[in-house]
């Protein structure tokens, strides 16, 4: 018999937190609902969810705390709501460990289709691969296998979405992809006005692995299209 996928709801507003419910147990999917973080954590504590549905304001522990003390015990999916939509917000919000993030109104079925997208990554993640690729003289060593990536010995802690990123640009180096393709390859889905998501994921990886503009680039930006892994060994 087929595990049933239990997600973990994260929302103090009765209407939305119900109308999502709703449609995921249409889906097909168990719904634990919460509208504190503090009862949220307790109940991951007591029995981890497959993926969790996360409002970004929340009475008491708010969003952001509870996405950070998720991540620290574990890397499961997390899709963050929020009534913010600036630049910086959604940075921050990838940045401290969500894998995706919906900005309020929303629609459900958009939100159902990327916990569906979600749910895939995470159990294609989960399959043993057996693929070590080494760049930049062999500074860079991505091991999808294990999931990790460690430059010059030392690993560098990436979400799923930035590793899945990383991986998928530095598979082909020099071959240019469009935001729109990233989308496809590393969200799995392919809503308009998203794009910016990729953004936000490649500055984080940038980041990450320490990235200067005046010596250090892993990823280059195809300026009018999109990214790519720098073909020369640097």
């Amino acid at each position: 018999m087929a595990k049933e996928t239990r997600i973990l709801l994260v929302e103090d507003e009765v209407r939305i937190a119900e109308v999502v419910q709703s449609y995921l147990e249409r889906d097909g999917y168990m719904v634990v609902a919460h509208v504190t973080g503090e009862e949220a954590l307790a109940d991951f504590e007591r029995r981890p969810a497959d993926l969790v549905v996360l409002d970004l304001m929340l009475p008491g522990i708010g969003g952001e705390e509870v996405c950070r003390a998720l991540r620290e015990r574990s890397d499961v999916p997390i899709l963050m709501l929020t009534a913010r939509d600036s630049e910086e917000d959604l940075l921050g919000g990838l940045k401290i460990g969500a894998d995706d993030y919906m900005t309020k109104p929303f629609s459900p079925r958009e939100l159902s289709a990327r916990v569906r997208a979600l749910l895939r990554r995470s159990r294609a993640a989960q399959e043993p691969q057996a693929d070590v690729l080494l760049r930049a003289g062999g500074r860079l060593r991505i091991d999808s296998g294990r999931h990790r990536v460690y430059l010059d010995e030392d690993e560098v802690e990436l979400t799923e979405s930035e590793f899945r990123l990383l991986l998928t640009l530095a598979r082909f180096p020099g071959r240019a992809y469009s935001r729109y393709e990233l989308i496809n390859k590393v969200q799995g889905h392919d809503f308009e006005g998203y794009e910016r998501t990729i953004d936000a994921h490649i500055k984080n990886v940038r980041h990450k692995l320490g990235e200067d503009a005046r010596s250090l680039r892993f990823i280059e930006t195809v300026y009018g299209m999109g990214y790519r892994f720098a073909e020369a060994e640097k």
